[in-house]
């Protein structure tokens, strides 16, 4: 039987041979995400992933964790000047001031979804009618980068006032908590994902 540790195992094209990047290939990408919490730390990693590498925001992601609160959306709505100022000289994180002032101020819109839906999940599951979507990719070039849906989805949170969530960071998005399941039929993942 294989293991995850054998190397002859299948993996999505782009996972390579980074240990942290076939960590968070096999045990995190793909796997529906239903906690508002974590729906919350992903959107920041994306936030911060525009223009770089995914694998740049794996290897900076316990700094994210430590200057961001955990991730905890409650106290980074609460962030003021000097904490923003603080974020700007924390050389552990991405310092980009746009994205910084963006983190802060969609975890105030955050909030204000979770107020209206009851939370943030049933808010963006509803894209998808609560049911990831099932496509059946035989090649990592097949995989768009953004669709219709996440248009839809990028133009609705940015109506409700979020930054940097244009379509194709929802994407990344979307396929990293498992709202669309984008491991190629292929991968050992495809078919376990499916089952959850």
């Amino acid at each position: 039987m294989k293991t995850k540790n054998d190397e002859k195992i299948k993996r999505c094209a782009w996972v390579g041979n980074d240990p942290l990047y076939i960590k968070y290939h096999d045990s995190e990408w793909g796997i529906p995400v239903i906690d508002d919490g974590k729906l919350f730390e992903f959107l920041v990693l994306e936030t911060f992933q525009a223009g770089l590498s995914w694998l740049t925001i794996l290897k900076k992601r316990e700094n994210f964790r430590k200057a961001f609160d955990n991730f905890d959306y409650k106290k980074i709505a609460l962030f003021n000047d000097e904490k923003y100022k603080e974020l700007l000289q924390n050389e552990g994180i991405i310092r980009n001031k746009l994205k910084i002032k963006a983190t802060i101020s969609n975890a105030r819109e955050f909030i204000k979804i979770q107020n209206e839906f009851g939370s943030f999940s049933n808010y963006i599951w509803g894209f998808v009618n609560h049911k990831p979507i099932v496509n059946k990719f035989k090649k990592i070039d097949e995989i768009p980068a953004k669709t219709e849906l996440s248009e839809k989805i990028s133009k609705d949170l940015k109506k409700r006032g979020f930054k940097f969530v244009g379509p194709t960071v929802i994407y990344a998005h979307m396929q990293a908590t498992g709202m669309v399941n984008d491991h190629t039929i292929d991968c050992f993942r495809y078919d376990e994902i499916n089952k959850m």
